[in-house]
């Protein structure tokens, strides 16, 4: 993929986000002009020239200078019905004499848009993120690549699909359509510290499909009764792997009280998840191809890892007491077991917002990501390292705090994944604070007989939290502070834990109406079973910025 493929999905979106003002003010033209201040829409460039220093603490001692030159862009767009937000940003580092070996340049970044087609009925909704990372041996994502990290890799992860929300008579129809691609770019396979293969995601395609049409309580039912289905389908290129997920309901729901109503549902479900065998040399050991993949056997028949189709059933309540506080809680019964899931979001003043997430669902690494960036927000800031302007997945905006799926196990198996998501953010006088911090728990799903087979079984989990601190200072001055900490744990028996955190303060004072000076400092460490030794820098940056 070239470098300018790699940035395509971003670049993309960025052309749905320009185009939701216009697409908005086209609609306030007609007379009906809805929100009277018009479409907002805020676009701001920039181009950094900076001097970084980093210095390792641990094992080593080694200390390299080098320069980074970066432009991005950041976009806010809301109209009447369509709108969306982009942070893209490019980023080379520059070495020379001892630091030749840091030369690298970066691509990172989130969009988030949705573009009216039909008003107040059908909407054009995409996402997209790219983002640097690091990969462990262990097949964990843990923290932001450390300096000259031979582990560092790119994660690129798009999608786009129509949103229908429209009232036929008494019937609400909803339903959404989503096509999406994620790819990760990283070295090699990994090999554990048994000496055995933990093959790396390469890329996927997925397909998601949803409808439903449902009545409300009282229109004219006592209670509301719905109908609906789902299609959900993800092509994973290592061992052309599938998961498949097909389902049928039907629900009710009962009002209680004027804020609270239970809610029940049945259904069918059929969902299989499949896979190819890797080509075997004559030995009878794997094929590693010169991407440092596995390589698969075509002409082997497809074998089944999971097949279970059947009934499902879930009861659980909706609860509404004002417009600030809102909670979904389910428990039933999906994927032959138990399964829990809901939301919580709590507003309690216009300065404070709290949400919690809970989830299970049964994909691959490609389709936990898009799924999880189509949850986020369309309207937000990019929360990005102090020090480096990496983008870590989270997003701070008026409706909260949110992260997309980047932590955790990049095994290509697929697995059924459970966990939950909390974030918090306050404004305290003219102090900013956000806190995020998420679980995730993937038992991976494979074939007997191939070579995943033995990831059959084994669990893997991985913890994060991200906080970030902003205050002005003066009219001319800013602060900003942030921290990370990632867990990994592998399930296999195998010492594999691996913990990574860090934290970085930048300070911005503006010298003319467009140029800033910067100052910034970082430290972070990782700790992991693989290795006898602990790794900690330290890095240092001056540079200035120009806003255009």
């Amino acid at each position: 993929m070239t470098k300018v493929l790699r940035a395509a999905l971003l670049v993309g979106l960025a052309a749905i986000v320009a185009a939701a003002p216009a697409h908005a003010q086209a609609q306030d033209d007609t007379g009906d002009t809805g929100v009277s201040d018009g479409p907002r829409v805020a676009v701001q460039p920039y181009i950094e020239v900076s001097q970084v220093l980093s210095a390792e603490l641990s094992p080593g001692d080694d200390v390299l200078t080098f320069t980074q030159v970066a432009a991005g862009v950041d976009v806010s767009a809301a109209g009447r019905n369509s709108g969306g937000s982009l942070s893209l940003r490019y980023e080379r580092n520059i070495g020379y004499g001892a630091s030749d070996g840091i030369d690298s340049d970066t691509f990172s970044g989130i969009a988030r848009g949705y573009l009216s087609i039909i008003p107040r009925a059908l909407t054009l909704d995409a996402g997209a993120l790219a983002s640097r990372t690091r990969i462990d041996g262990s097949g964990g994502i843990t923290s932001n690549p450390l300096v000259q990290d031979d582990a560092e890799s790119q994660i690129y992860s798009g999608y786009v699909g129509p949103t229908l929300a429209t009232r036929v008579g008494a019937v609400d129809v909803t339903g959404s359509a989503r096509v999406g691609y994620t790819r990760l770019e990283a070295n090699d396979a990994i090999v554990t510290p048994s000496g055995a293969i933990a093959d790396v995601f390469d890329d996927s395609v997925t397909y998601n499909a949803q409808l439903r049409a449902a009545t409300r309580p009282g229109e004219p039912l006592p209670v509301g009764i719905g109908v609906g289905g789902g299609y959900f389908q993800e092509d994973i290129s290592n061992l052309d792997q599938r998961v498949r997920d097909t389902y049928v309901r039907a629900d009710v729901t009962v009002p209680i009280t004027s804020n609270l109503s239970v809610v029940g549902g049945v259904g069918y479900e059929d969902v299989e998840v499949s896979s190819r065998d890797a080509v075997r040399d004559i030995n009878g050991d794997p094929v590693i191809g010169s991407d440092g993949r596995l390589v698969t056997d075509t002409s082997a028949p497809r074998q089944l890892a999971f097949d279970i189709d059947g009934f499902i059933w879930d009861v659980g309540v909706l609860w509404r007491p004002s417009s600030r506080t809102s909670l979904a809680a389910t428990v039933g019964r999906r994927y032959d077991s138990t399964t829990y899931y809901g939301n919580f979001t709590f507003v309690p003043d216009s300065r404070s917002q709290l949400s919690i997430s809970v989830y299970d669902a049964v994909s691959g690494f490609g389709g936990s990501l898009t799924n999880s960036l189509a949850a986020l927000p369309t309207e937000f800031s990019a929360i990005r390292n102090s020090l480096t302007g990496d983008f870590g997945g989270c997003v701070g905006g008026e409706s909260g705090t949110g992260c997309a799926g980047l932590f955790g196990s990049v095994r290509s198996a697929a697995f059924r994944s459970r966990g939950g998501q909390v974030a918090y953010q306050r404004q305290i006088g003219r102090l900013n604070a956000a806190i995020a911090a998420g679980y995730d728990n993937r038992r991976f799903i494979a074939a007997p007989g191939t070579i995943l087979a033995t990831a059959d079984g084994v669990t893997d989990e991985s913890y994060f939290v991200r906080s970030s601190l902003n205050r002005p200072i003066g009219s001319n001055a800013n602060l900003a502070v942030n921290g990370y900490v990632n867990w990994f744990g592998r399930g296999d028996g195998v010492d594999g834990n691996v913990t990574g955190y860090g934290a970085s303060a930048a300070y911005s004072r503006s010298l003319t109406g467009k140029l800033s000076a910067r100052a910034a400092v970082a430290v972070d460490y990782l700790d992991s079973d693989l290795s006898a030794d602990d790794f900690a820098f330290a890095t240092a940056l001056l540079g200035l910025r120009y806003d255009f």
